[in-house]
């Protein structure tokens, strides 16, 4: 049996663990068949949790789908003119450093990097990933090669959607017998109606619950919540991107 951790509220992490190396992974733009906007990368799924690993001590690295320069989903931007993520201080001062954006002008191919570099994987949501994640063999490879190494395996919001069909190589899903979570449909529900009309092509908990062997659970909308149960590590949506990383710099550090 595995022991399950779960996380509601916000704990800032403070420690000087050991050196590593931290893989992130994020969408390459892609456009919405649902909706026809161009989609991206949910920009607080990166920053949160980039500020907590680099904090305790770790460099990261931030790979892409397909590779190249990569954009952030609209509403993410705090200085989107919808004022949706105006609050985002963190990303907004992670956009005044020319080191940040230059990470995010020209990201390498995911399938360009060796596991065996890095301690953790992390894969960053937004609206991308249910296009550019789900089905993806070449990301459910490495992804597997982290969780199967034992190492700290992370993904929140929409990038959960890998896990819907991921499979260890013994063919079995990765999440039988897990329990994990992901972008709620009550989140989903919220942001069709504050937009009038259906933005996703599916949704990830509907999809999940149907699952047999597997635990999904939600908190309340858009509250911090994470879960770690063995090393897989997953958070529910963009509000829940540091809680996840610090269960990732906790498992580093034991």
């Amino acid at each position: 049996m595995t022991q399950i951790q779960e996380r509601q509220n916000y704990v800032h992490f403070h420690g000087a663990p050991s050196k590593g190396k931290i893989l992130m992974v994020a969408s390459s733009p892609s456009v919405s068949k649902q909706t026809g906007w161009p989609i991206g990368f949910w920009i607080a799924e990166l920053t949160h949790p980039l500020r907590v690993f680099q904090e305790a001590g770790y460099e990261v690295e931030l790979v892409s789908t397909e590779g190249g320069k990569l954009e952030m989903d609209s509403y993410s931007n705090p200085t989107d003119p919808s004022g949706y993520s105006a609050h985002d201080v963190i990303s907004l001062g992670y956009m005044q450093k020319p080191e940040f954006n230059a990470m995010l002008e020209n990201t390498k191919k995911l399938t360009a990097v060796n596991p065996a570099d890095f301690d953790a994987i992390f894969l960053v949501g937004g609206q991308g990933p249910m296009y550019t994640f789900r089905g993806n063999e070449e990301l459910e490879k490495l992804f597997v090669a982290f969780y199967e190494a034992g190492k700290p395996s992370a993904a929140v919001c929409h990038s959960t959607t890998l896990l819907l069909e991921a499979k260890k190589s013994n063919g079995e899903l990765l999440v039988a017998g897990k329990t994990w979570t992901g972008f709620a449909d009550a989140e989903e529900e919220f942001a069709d109606q504050a937009v009038g009309m259906k933005i996703q092509p599916y949704r990830i908990e509907n999809e999940a619950r149907k699952i047999k062997g597997t635990t999904f659970k939600v908190s309340a909308p858009f509250a911090s919540y994470a879960i770690k149960d063995g090393n897989l590590i997953t958070g529910q949506q963009q509000n829940s991107g540091a809680a996840a990383a610090e269960m990732v710099v906790e498992m580093l550090t034991k």
